[in-house]
């Protein structure tokens, strides 16, 4: 991608709500191609990736929860 080509992306006007509803769905793997190319035309770049850690963190934090909840209940013992 050029200089130009990035300049243009970050200024595009996708809320960050968008952004996080479009990372959610592709965490489940659930996106029609319709609704990506019309995502990829709108959301800004910089929020997908901000998004994406957080998701990404949100994640880990949920499992390592779930994993000591298990383990405290005795279940796994």
């Amino acid at each position: 991608m050029t200089s130009d080509g990035l300049k243009d992306a970050v200024k595009r006007k996708g809320s960050f709500g968008q952004t996080l509803r479009a990372v959610g769905w592709s965490f489940f793997g659930v996106r029609k191609s319709a609704e990506h190319e019309k995502d990829m035309a709108q959301l800004n770049p910089v929020h997908v990736i901000i998004a994406g850690v957080i998701a990404a963190l949100v994640f880990i934090v949920a499992l390592v929860l779930i994993v000591r909840w298990v383990l405290s209940s005795g279940v796994a013992a």
